[in-house]
């Protein structure tokens, strides 16, 4: 495959003529050397996307020809589902079933805004005076995407996808760990036909290539999805030159089991809600809040479930946690567990590292009990298959509980009351509350934070809106 810059179209070395090695995290073994942009090629990239905005090529484009490019490229991913998929597990870890799914979201998100593109309107005003004035919805530019390596593609779809279909033009910056689906679906876009500049890939360090993005006059917006801390700082930076800015950060979900839930699928989802992806996940649940009188019935299924969840091979049929995308995240990881156990927390399932074939960055699925809120395993974010049950003994304080934490991207409910049901999920501040499930995603479903998550949405009828300006237009009569 290529693993230089893409610009314009064009494959490039960088200008450097540096490149890094990729890292398979289950195998240890280089996958490829990638071409490592800087800011010199970044500026290479961003004149290419804004040549091409302004361009007739692009700025003259039907919303429906737009569309039909979004449609061709959705049908040439899924035509190579099986290759992208093995080709993400191959560089971040997760299983291969995973990946699948994941892929299969890159096109049904393509498809949801290629049929948006040409749906985009504005309104007529009724203003006071002889005027017929009027909104126009157009595109605000040249976006930079700066997504993280939990899920490569799935979550630069959720950028380039509603971005290219409200007529932008997009440079993206994938993670450095992760940086080979990205420039494979710029073969991609390429084959479906956008124009050049419209889309381009620049590989690269966050602190290089990313920083670079962010600080250029001619970007009109970032779309970044990653860590609180460097959202904050890409916030200041924007505000040099008046960028637009949305922000999908961290997370310390709660996931609240009530007495009355169904046990059964409450566990169930409280393990979908920790260890799928290997807690790699900003919306995961990694906080289970459970009613104490039902506390000990949830404590045993747990430990019992997560000794199951055995990692091992990601590109094996039957495996359902994989490897950590990295040995600094496994490290990262490992550090946590051993605070908790240091400040007091009971383990009662898993906490070391695994090494399933002699090698890889591997996790077991870890369980604590007897958690408390003042814990660092209760209050900062691990992005690991670590999951840290408190308790609460009635709806005042586990709501209390809930909201006790800085961050508010997402929350589950365990409940056969429809009435608490709906009352927990008003009270519970995050931008997504799930009720009797977890990790439940639609392309046509908006997904972002409160309070230090972020804020600006993507994905749904709001992440085109995160990409258009609004002119007002008055005719006198």
């Amino acid at each position: 495959m290529k693993t230089d810059l893409f610009i314009n179209n064009e494959w490039r070395p960088a200008t450097s003529g540096k490149r890094f090695p990729v890292v398979n995290p289950a195998t240890e073994e280089v996958l490829a050397e990638v071409a490592a942009g800087d800011a010199a090629d970044v500026d290479t990239a961003v004149r290419a996307a804004k040549a091409c905005f302004e361009s007739q090529a692009w700025r003259e484009m039907s919303g429906r020809k737009r569309g039909t490019l979004l449609f061709k490229a959705a049908d040439l991913l899924e035509a190579r589902l099986d290759e992208v998929a093995r080709l993400e597990t191959a560089q971040n870890g997760k299983t291969l079933f995973e990946s699948k799914i994941e892929i299969g979201m890159v096109v049904n998100t393509l498809r949801y805004y290629a049929g948006w593109a040409d749906k985009i309107t504005g309104d007529t005003l009724p203003v006071e005076g002889p005027f017929f004035t009027y909104t126009l919805r157009e595109p605000i530019g040249v976006v930079g995407a700066i997504v993280p390596w939990n899920f490569p593609l799935n979550i630069a779809s959720w950028k380039f996808a509603p971005a290219l279909a409200a007529g932008c033009t997009m440079v993206l910056k994938p993670a450095s760990e992760t940086p080979l689906t990205a420039l494979l679906f710029a073969e991609i876009a390429l084959e479906a036909g956008l124009p050049a500049g419209a889309f381009n890939v620049i590989a690269g360090g966050g602190s290089t290539a990313g920083a670079a993005l962010v600080r250029h006059p001619d970007v009109d917006k970032i779309s970044f999805t990653g860590s609180t801390e460097i959202g904050r700082q890409i916030m200041k930076t924007a505000a040099d030159t008046n960028k637009r800015v949305t922000l999908e950060l961290g997370g310390k979900s709660p996931n609240i089991i009530f007495a009355d839930a169904d046990l059964k699928a409450a566990v169930r989802g409280a393990q979908t809600g920790i260890f799928y992806g290997k807690g790699e996940v900003c919306a995961a649940g990694s906080r289970l809040l459970v009613e104490k009188s039902v506390h000990a019935q949830v404590i045993e299924q747990l430990a019992e479930g997560a000794k199951k969840l055995t990692p091992g091979d990601p590109l094996d049929k039957n495996t359902r946690m994989g490897a950590l995308v990295s040995k600094k995240q496994q490290e990262t990881v490992l550090s946590y567990i051993q605070k908790g156990v240091d400040e007091g927390a009971r383990l009662v399932a898993g906490g070391k590292a695994a090494k399933p074939n002699g090698r890889g960055y591997y996790v077991e699925a870890t369980v604590f009990d007897a958690v408390q809120p003042e814990m660092t395993i209760a209050r900062e974010e691990i992005f690991g298959p670590v999951l840290a049950v408190l308790t609460f003994d009635d709806f005042e304080q586990g709501v209390q509980l809930a909201n006790q934490t800085i961050y508010g991207l997402a929350a589950g409910i365990w409940t056969k009351d429809i009435q608490k049901a709906h009352r927990t999920a008003k009270a519970i501040r995050a931008g997504t509350v799930w009720i009797n499930s977890y990790n439940s995603y639609d392309s046509g479903a908006p997904f972002g934070g409160f309070k230090a998550s972020g804020f600006g949405r993507d994905l749904g009828r709001e992440a085109i809106e995160g990409y258009l300006e609004t002119k007002t237009v008055w005719v006198a009569l």
